[in-house]
């Protein structure tokens, strides 16, 4: 096995993990969006296109309310500002690509994708080939992303009641999260993100997430424009 193929499997095992929750996670959102009124086709194409579990999820809520457009998109946009700062950390890693592997990594890159790939990067460092990590991790959760959606459209009205899959997606983001919380500004990010989304859980529209958003964003910003070195050492 050459250094590319390697990276790449490697990409792949780490996913494998994660997949326990991102394949309830899949059905759930599958089974949600045709009760909001989507169309199967419209479900399946926004796990194509889209490809974005959080945004995805909170769109048929949305729309299952009858949310107004604009809130809509304001939610979704917030709630994706993340991936900005996820491409921030993996810039020095992947610099070097094409503008066609970017694209490509950049339309891969989820949350399930993005924890595995810098734990991997700040581990081994900038290499040749590193880019197939990302890109390992990343096509194996777009494929599976599209079955399990795929099932919770066709399987959705079949599976009990009494099975719930609720527990799935915060298990997957708490088994992702907490390895990633090694420098004081994204502990306090997090901290401060949370603690708003419990205080503003009954806002209408789901408008709490996006304060919960804005404002560990906004914590993590300032922390480290204030101290770098203190969030580089982690102290």
């Amino acid at each position: 096995m050459n250094a590319v193929q390697k990276t790449f499997w490697d990409g792949v095992k780490s996913e494998i993990p994660l997949l326990i929750g991102v394949v309830p996670f899949g059905m759930i959102y599958g089974a949600l969006a045709l009760d909001a009124g989507l169309s199967k086709l419209a479900s399946q194409m926004m796990s194509t296109i889209v490809f974005a579990g959080s945004a995805q999820f909170i769109t048929a809520q949305l729309v299952a309310e009858a949310a107004p457009a604009f809130v809509i998109i304001l939610t979704i946009a917030v709630v994706n500002l993340r991936h900005m700062l996820y491409s921030a950390s993996l810039a020095p890693y992947l610099k070097h690509l094409s503008i066609k592997w970017k694209v490509l990594l950049s339309y891969l890159l989820t949350d399930e994708a993005y924890a595995p790939s810098i734990l991997h990067y700040e581990k081994e460092g900038l290499q040749k080939h590193s880019h197939w990590f990302l890109f390992g991790a990343g096509a194996t959760l777009w494929v599976s992303w599209q079955i399990s959606t795929a099932l919770g459209i066709f399987l959705g009205t079949k599976i009990p009641d009494d099975l719930s899959l609720d527990f799935a997606l915060p298990v997957t983001f708490i088994a992702m999260l907490v390895p990633t919380l090694k420098k004081a500004p994204a502990i306090a990010s997090a901290l401060c993100a949370g603690i708003i989304a419990l205080l503003t859980y009954n806002l209408p529209f789901k408008l709490g997430l996006i304060l919960a958003a804005l404002v560990g964003i906004t914590v993590g910003i300032v922390l480290e424009k204030q101290n770098p070195q203190r969030g580089q050492d982690g102290k």
